[in-house]
């Protein structure tokens, strides 16, 4: 609002001697306002991609106050986002050396075990008439489209699986994926598990359990797992890996069978810039001990083939509850830092709404006061 939207109606001076016609209002009208009710305080974008806000003095204070406070709460949970994010990275890429280690066990005791007749259930593939669909989702909100993308890949298996003409079951992972599924009774769910804010091997083991069980028992004949994969700070994307049966060399491998290992990950800091915290990315590549081409083993390779396989089907498990959680934590950093850039931009724009308003007051008070001094003369 300018002082070009004032606008003043004076009326011919009176003459001095009626006194009864020097009130100031008898003259002056007061200056008019925009149409719109002085109490609402509602910015609206117009065709011209400006903003209009029409509101009193107070309120918009008010405003301005709630929008500050949005913006620190804001500020302080992308830095926890960040911090949390660096945690679950650490993790991913300390447990990475174990497991692939284990597959470099497994890949020799399967090629020892290539001329022998050995029947090991976790390895054995059979006919598909029914899979078994492990979805991992978050448990909290205020993190972009994380939850939305991981549940509309898992719509989309459920219709191709329907459209094979195949039966499925649900393993549901995740507040937001529990409360999503409880919603849909037309959807079967065989179980509904709630993870935490930092994955653990209990964890992991208890779905490692369920889903072995099921396998085992050929209530399924296949399992895949549905996670968010961590690319980077500002990409993520959901993958479909087939958990059960494993390959022949103990990797995961997505629904066309590619094996898919991610050697490189993303390290962030926390650093300061211009009196401020910023985060700074770091590319690392995870480093492996080279292992040796000639084994021996003191027990039969199928006992140990019998132990390593649950042992990796749970470090898989929880690898992939890590790489979500760090997915989840990096979306929710992202959404945070736009959140706070449009509270920053919000705040700017109705504190020149605020100053425009107090300036147009304090001149039409101005003019009330010369106007009425000169009606006096």
């Amino acid at each position: 609002m300018s002082c070009s939207n004032l606008t003043m109606w004076v009326s011919s001076k009176p003459s001095l001697s009626d006194t009864s016609s020097l009130s100031f209002r008898s003259f002056v009208t007061p200056f008019q306002l925009p149409s719109q009710s002085p109490t609402t305080c509602n910015p609206s974008r117009s065709s011209s991609s400006s903003t209009t806000v029409h509101c009193g003095l107070r309120e918009l204070r008010d405003r301005i106050e709630s929008v500050k406070n949005t913006q620190k709460i804001t500020e302080a949970m992308k830095l926890v986002a960040a911090a949390k994010v660096r945690r679950a990275q650490e993790a991913v890429v300390n447990g990475r050396p174990f497991s692939e280690s284990l597959v470099e066990v497994l890949y020799n005791i399967n090629e020892q075990l290539q001329t022998e007749d050995v029947d090991v259930p976790l390895t054995s593939i059979r006919p598909v008439k029914k899979v078994a669909l492990v979805v991992v989702t978050g448990d909290r909100g205020l993190c972009g489209g994380f939850n939305n993308a991981i549940l509309k890949k898992a719509e989309a298996r459920i219709a191709e699986l329907k459209q094979l003409g195949l039966d499925y079951t649900i393993i549901s992972v995740g507040k937001k994926g529990n409360s999503y599924f409880t919603r849909r009774p037309y959807i079967p769910v065989d179980r509904f598990l709630e993870g935490s804010s930092l994955p653990t091997a209990k964890e992991a083991q208890a779905i490692a359990d369920d889903v072995f069980s099921l396998f085992v028992s050929e209530e399924v004949d296949k399992v895949e797992l549905l996670y968010t994969k961590f690319v980077s700070l500002v990409k993520s994307d959901p993958v479909i890996h087939t958990l059960l049966p494993l390959s022949p060399k103990g990797e995961i491998c997505d629904v066309n069978g590619v094996c898919v290992d991610a050697a490189e990950d993303e390290f962030f800091r926390l650093t300061t810039k211009e009196g401020k915290l910023t985060v700074e990315r770091d590319v690392i590549r995870t480093k492996t001990a080279d292992f040796s081409p000639i084994l021996q083993f003191e027990q039969d390779p199928v006992q140990i083939l019998d132990a390593l396989l649950p042992l990796y089907l749970n470090s898989q498990v929880l690898r992939a509850l890590q790489e979500s959680l760090a997915s989840e934590l990096a979306a929710r950093m992202s959404a945070m830092s736009s959140a706070s850039d449009n509270a920053q931009e919000l705040k700017k724009t109705l504190s020149t709404v605020y100053n425009r308003q107090r300036q147009a007051k304090i001149t039409g008070e101005i003019l009330e006061i010369v106007a009425g001094a000169n009606a006096l003369v």
